[in-house]
């Protein structure tokens, strides 16, 4: 029995049905599932939203499994961004963000991890100190609507390739602090703070209080357990910290055995554990 509660990350599964790739999570000992929201939601149409929460409420209820939250919250539909110099473009964005919210609430209410590097970052004619601005507002006008679907918008720290807005888990939290709404956190990304220079564990002791999600992933991008990260101190401090969040399986690729793949996470989590209270 373990002592975390760990998820899958969606999109890992590429075209494989997603009753299918449910089962394949149950299977290998996960309990939840975190959406993609463009995997289950098609073209974002009223009638494919309605189809994709009935087939993920199905899949769900039908492998026994929970809701996990979405992430790559603004990836689609094409053409948002929280920093636009169009305002009509910044409102249907942060909209955006409110919709998800209803949608996971429907789920029964989950976080909403706001990474989205492309639709968050500087544009020409829009420079960082700008996309930073917008990004507060929008967390403060989107917190509300999350904490009010039992929801939780959490800002992800991402490395500078990525974007230049908010690239460390400080910023992350201060950032998620002055919002001024239970609706907003943030949350912990093993890849994307190993740029950091400071071992995951003193980050995690550090900013624990604020971190309410964990995706786990090797420092190249692939699944826990396919490389030689060490993940031991960083556990026993979730552990040891009394962490009750989802710890979800975030990898960038998609492999040819998912079930392989999750299955060696899985054993490297249950061993994890096992260390970490001798």
């Amino acid at each position: 029995m373990t002592k975390l509660t760990y998820s899958v990350c969606n999109e890992l599964f590429g075209d494989l049905p997603l009753p299918r790739a449910a089962r394949v999570i149950r299977e290998s000992g996960y309990s939840g599932i975190e959406f993609a929201p463009y995997t289950i939601f098609g073209d974002f149409s009223p009638g494919a939203v309605r189809q994709g929460l009935a087939q993920a409420r199905e899949v769900l209820e039908g492998e026994g499994l929970s809701f996990a939250g979405f992430h790559w919250l603004l990836a689609k539909p094409e053409g948002l961004h929280l920093a636009s110099p169009d305002p009509a473009v910044r409102r249907r964005s942060v909209d955006h963000l409110k919709f998800l919210a209803d949608c996971a609430g429907e789920l029964g209410g989950g976080p909403l991890i706001l990474g989205s590097p492309r639709q968050r970052g500087s544009l020409p004619g829009v420079s960082k100190a700008d996309a930073e601005a917008a990004l507060d507002v929008a967390l403060r006008e989107a917190g509300p609507a999350a904490e009010a679907r039992g929801c939780a918008l959490l800002l992800e720290s991402l490395s500078p390739e990525q974007t230049d807005v908010v690239n460390t888990l400080a910023e992350a939290v201060r950032r998620a602090r002055a919002a001024g709404s239970p609706g907003v956190g943030s949350m912990f990304d093993f890849r994307n703070v190993s740029g950091e220079g400071e071992p995951w564990e003193v980050l995690l002791s550090r900013h624990f209080e604020d971190i309410r999600h964990v995706h786990a992933n090797e420092i190249d991008g692939r699944a826990p357990g396919t490389g030689a990260s060490d993940y031991l101190p960083a556990f026993r401090t979730l552990l040891s910290r009394g962490y009750r969040g989802w710890v979800s399986v975030e990898i960038f690729e998609v492999p040819a055995d998912p079930g392989a793949v999750l299955r060696t996470s899985m054993d490297l989590f249950i061993r994890l554990e096992k260390e970490s209270i001798r």
